[in-house]
């Protein structure tokens, strides 16, 4: 959304969705602000009893904005991002910062080797109360150079092209629903936090210090990343660690004296094997071999090798397994020598026990504005792992609607970006119910099941 554009405005100008300027913003938002009131009870759901008449404001105000913000998807997925690429992500996160600060956020870039990250915070009517924070990303897995065969387009009720389901448009929704507030006069309920990585797709190396600043004090993390493809939220999300696998041989030539040599390549491909079978009983351990490279020449026994694996965890006791199986790797063949050097590593994230008062909440707030929730626990990992794995009242799955993600099919449903920024702007307006009956108290772990 461009920073210069107004929510009123019928159509969007600048670069792209309708919303109010810093300045609007900040001075509707003070003279709309509701009455400060602490957090409900343990488990109440107070929902829009607090707000009266605002389902129906949400609604049609989302309706309005839904063609703004789907041109916003657009602007930012023409934003080549792919992770590693400093200058393209650092370009993505300025135009980010400027469409955030337009809807009254103090926006700051943090400094990453890799691009640099963002921090966003927007003032709520009670300061007092604990922050709740946004967990997103502006890294792709899609290589700079993609848009020129595959360029983003529109048919059939979708947008399609690479980086619009995961996660251009959860970014986009979230700016969307600040503008909607700002344009009703309505500050979030309590200060509103925003953590977007700039490395998330590759484990978030970097970014996971960022967000793991923001987590102590937060009452609750939402996860901006996009929903299961049937619409629920994501109570749950495995573990996930990317391992760089090398082997050193000996280099020698390969038709007069190969005797001389011991080849990476052969070890390297013995020992991906040997770990397969491995890992393939331990229950809860998923393995993918994702790049695997060696060797210089076909006349050469090849001196070098390695592999990068991806692999994901039901429960932490699977992950502390497989991982101290890999650092314990041996040679299988003289003159070869085996190292393994972890990457990234996210905890996993375990569905708990007990009555999930947060997904409650959304829930209740969903059926408000005439939608149906509900949850259930995803095979992928995230930046909400980060907050899930230590007990804080999390989901994830708040993005857009769609399928395709990491695949050239990746696209968004149009007809969904209007009730998702109801949802979310109501999520930012509404009170939080109490999530944890008493202050530090963590709901124990379900063991033994899938996630």
């Amino acid at each position: 959304m461009s920073p210069h554009a107004t929510p009123s405005a019928p159509a969007a100008t600048g670069s792209g969705a309708q919303q109010s300027t810093p300045q609007n913003a900040q001075q509707n938002a003070q003279q709309g602000a509701q009455p400060t009131t602490a957090d409900p009870a343990p488990g109440a759901t107070p929902g829009v009893e607090a707000l009266p008449g605002l389902p129906s404001t949400l609604t049609a105000r989302a309706r309005t904005l839904s063609g703004a913000v789907r041109r916003r998807c657009t602007e930012l997925a023409e934003i080549e991002s792919p992770s590693g690429d400093a200058e393209r992500l650092n370009r993505l996160a300025e135009e980010l910062m400027a469409g955030y600060r337009a809807t009254g956020a103090e926006a700051r870039r943090v400094a990453g080797a890799a691009g640099d990250h963002l921090l966003l915070q927007w003032p709520g009517q009670d300061e007092s109360l604990p922050h709740l924070l946004f967990v997103g990303h502006h890294d792709t897995v899609w290589p700079a150079g993609t848009l020129a065969d595959w360029p983003v387009t529109e048919h059939d009720g979708v947008l399609s092209g690479p980086g619009v389901l995961d996660m251009k448009a959860g970014l986009a929704l979230l700016e969307g629903a600040f503008a909607l507030l700002a344009d009703l006069g309505l500050r979030p309920h309590r200060t509103v936090r925003v953590v977007v990585t700039a490395d998330e797709e590759v484990g978030s190396p970097d970014g996971r210090r960022v967000v793991e600043r923001q987590l102590p004090g937060a009452a609750a993390v939402l996860g901006l990343e996009p929903p299961h493809e049937d619409g629920r939220l994501k109570t749950a999300r495995r573990g996930s660690t990317r391992v760089r696998l090398m082997v050193t041989g000996h280099e020698a030539h390969a038709g007069s004296h190969p005797e001389d040599g011991t080849s990476a390549v052969d070890e390297l491909v013995d020992q991906l094997v040997a770990v397969r079978d491995q890992l393939g009983h331990q229950p809860g351990t998923e393995l993918n071999t994702g790049r695997i490279r060696g060797g210089t020449r076909a006349n050469v026994v090849a001196g070098q090798a390695e592999a990068e694996l991806g692999l994901r965890f039901s429960t932490p006791e699977a992950q502390a397994s497989t991982l101290d199986t890999l650092a314990h790797l041996t040679a299988l063949r003289p003159g070869a020598l085996v190292r393994t050097e972890v990457l990234s590593s996210r905890p996993a994230w375990v569905e708990r026990s007990g009555n999930n008062l947060l997904l409650r909440h959304v829930r209740s707030l969903a059926a408000a504005l005439g939608l149906q929730l509900d949850g259930a626990p995803a095979g992928g990992a995230g930046d909400t792992n980060l907050a899930g794995a230590r007990g804080l009242p999390t989901l994830d799955g708040l993005g857009a609607l769609g399928a395709g993600a990491h695949a050239r099919d990746e696209r968004i449903k149009l007809d969904q970006l209007a009730p998702r920024i109801a949802l979310l702007a109501g999520l930012l307006a509404v009170p939080l119910p109490r999530l944890r009956s008493r202050p530090g108290a963590a709901p124990e772990p379900l063991r033994g099941r899938g996630q």
